[in-house]
């Protein structure tokens, strides 16, 4: 069956952007083009210049959205017209979805103080995970 988000916006449905739209609908959480591709490879045969076209394509077409993270790295999610905001382990990489908009007062706020039609905003929140933070703990020294 056609996914219909892809028949929504005028692309072709291939094995391909299927299996990306797939990860990252179970996923549900941002990932870098390298986690989608090794994800992806799998279920579907493709190369990291396809992995990355697909990406570009679907974000292109707004079904993915596409930020920056304080790591640097490009992540993708599923654009589900809703703003999240994540907190990112620095040592291991895990991304933890947060409930809530603690920015949504301060976004109308300055808004109303600026004139700005304010479109969006991003937050993320880094630090270090219970598990990284053990292991540092056990290493000598702390370091």
């Amino acid at each position: 069956m056609p996914d219909e988000t892809l028949k929504s916006k005028e692309l072709k449905t291939t094995r391909r952007r299927e299996a990306i739209l797939e990860v990252l609908r179970e996923t549900q959480k941002p990932m870098t083009a390298e986690e989608v591709y090794m994800a992806v490879l799998p279920q579907t045969h493709m190369s990291v210049s396809t992995a990355y076209r697909t990406l570009a394509t679907l974000t292109e077409k707004e079904i993915l959205t596409k930020e920056l993270g304080q790591d640097g790295k490009a992540y993708f999610r599923l654009n589900d017209h809703r703003h999240c905001h994540f907190l990112r382990c620095t040592g291991c990489g895990e991304i933890i979805p947060l409930d809530g908009c603690p920015i949504e007062n301060l976004e109308k706020e300055w808004a109303e103080k600026t004139g700005y039609e304010i479109t969006g905003h991003s937050l993320e929140l880094s630090g270090i995970c219970p598990k990284c933070a053990a292991k540092k703990d056990d290493k000598p020294n702390g370091k």
